[in-house]
């Protein structure tokens, strides 16, 4: 399809795709990395062990010539002598075997990381079928793996030519050198041309790998509608999650509208704003916002006060203080003491006036309401008490949340 064609594939990898790719066993590999460490480990392990190594082979060499005439026609020593030789030369290459070995485990990991995975390990049967094989093979991955191949094969042979080249002189000599000079001789060209050699797959090891990362992330490249499939999958689908929110906002809405009827007393702004104060002798420490909200949410607290004979008192700056500093079910802060104390108290002289007669009570006006608690903000068309319900629904869940924020209850 056209939305998975490589021209459409312009996302980076996200963290799960990755994740995916590794289970799968799909991870960036080198080979020409594996055959620069394996190369190296070889020559290098040879060169520094080449005294050790030298010991056993000259003890392989003095056992193979010596022999008597009852060895020749025993078949039983010659069998003896024939394990003890392959024995020292397995003593000899041992070291070698095991630096080679190291190197192949540890090549691999360098790149890719450790990853064993068995899905990599079962079988794929479309790798049978021809017709994808020769569409493989002459894909545009396999023209560029003939072409490092081929690299490879010339730069190896041009840097090997050019160092037997150089030292043509030197081999030719050899014949005319005592042995014990000729074979030192000799083995210190061999080392020069199995250096240079090394030299050169380090230099194929240095292109190969920048290219199989890139090739690697190409590979793992998405769609812009895959991530935003992925993200869905991830996330949930924005619309069920915003109608979940939705449903939650109305439920929590509902529960702070429960605790108007229970209120002391409504302060209003008048209009706009509604904060519903709770205070029990005894019980509470300082009154505290049982419910608050704007506009329509406003309009309700004012109703269910009305409904539930709760006392209302218009005082703009009290009303505004309240709403943007008090978090829901949290304690009046300390500044504003003074101005809920006269509230609270016209609120027992009305009770007072209602029960028992007398003068009715005149409601306190020019509250002490700090101008910096005073928030003059613009009142947006929709509730904006929707983050101070939903923190209560948070702090519901837990207890030690709860103490921190009727701790806290003057934050703005």
């Amino acid at each position: 399809m056209a939305e998975d064609s490589d021209l459409e594939k312009t996302e980076s990898a996200t963290p799960r795709r990755r994740q995916k790719a590794r289970e799968e066993g799909q991870v960036a590999r080198s080979r020409e990395l594996v055959s620069f460490a394996l190369l190296s480990a070889g020559f290098f392990g040879a060169w520094g062990l080449s005294d050790q190594i030298g010991g056993h082979l000259e003890g392989m060499l003095r056992g193979a010539f010596r022999f008597d005439h009852a060895s020749v026609f025993d078949t039983n020593r010659m069998l003896i002598g024939a394990g003890t030789t392959s024995m020292e030369g397995l003593r000899a290459l041992l070291p070698i075997l095991i630096l080679t070995g190291l190197a192949a485990l540890v090549a691999p990991i360098a790149l890719g990381g450790w990853l064993l995975s068995s899905k990599s390990l079962e079988p794929k049967w479309n790798r049978l079928n021809p017709i994808e094989g020769l569409g493989r093979v002459f894909s545009l991955n396999g023209i560029l793996q003939l072409g490092m191949s081929l690299a490879k094969t010339l730069v190896v042979g041009v840097i090997g030519s050019l160092a037997f080249w150089n030292h043509k002189d030197d081999v030719l000599a050899l014949v005319t050198q005592p042995a014990t000079f000729a074979i030192a001789s000799g083995a210190h060209l061999i080392a020069v041309c199995c250096a240079t050699t090394v030299a050169g797959m380090f230099l194929i090891a240095a292109l190969d790998v920048p290219y199989q990362i890139w090739q690697y992330e190409k590979k793992l490249r998405m769609t812009k509608e895959e991530v935003k499939r992925e993200h869905r999958e991830n996330e949930g689908d924005p619309h069920v999650k915003g109608r979940i929110r939705a449903q939650q906002r109305a439920i929590s809405r509902r529960r702070m509208m429960s605790k108007v009827p229970k209120a002391d007393v409504v302060v209003t702004n008048p209009t706009h704003f509604a904060v519903a104060l709770q205070y029990t002798d005894g019980k509470m420490r300082a009154p505290k916002v049982v419910a608050k909200g704007v506009n329509l949410v406003a309009a309700r607290i004012r109703e269910l006060a009305v409904e539930n004979n709760v006392p209302m008192l218009e005082a703009p700056p009290l009303a505004r203080a309240l709403y943007y500093n008090v978090r829901l079910d949290a304690e009046v802060p300390g500044v504003l003491y003074s101005a809920v104390a006269e509230v609270l108290a016209w609120v027992y002289q009305l009770r007072r006036f209602n029960t028992h007669g007398g003068a009715e009570p005149v409601k306190p006006d020019d509250l002490d309401v700090p101008a910096e608690l005073d928030k003059r903000r613009p009142i947006a068309d929709e509730d904006d008490d929707i983050e101070d319900i939903e923190d209560v629904e948070e702090v519901n869940t837990n207890p030690r949340a709860g103490n921190d924020a009727r701790n806290d209850g003057g934050r703005a």
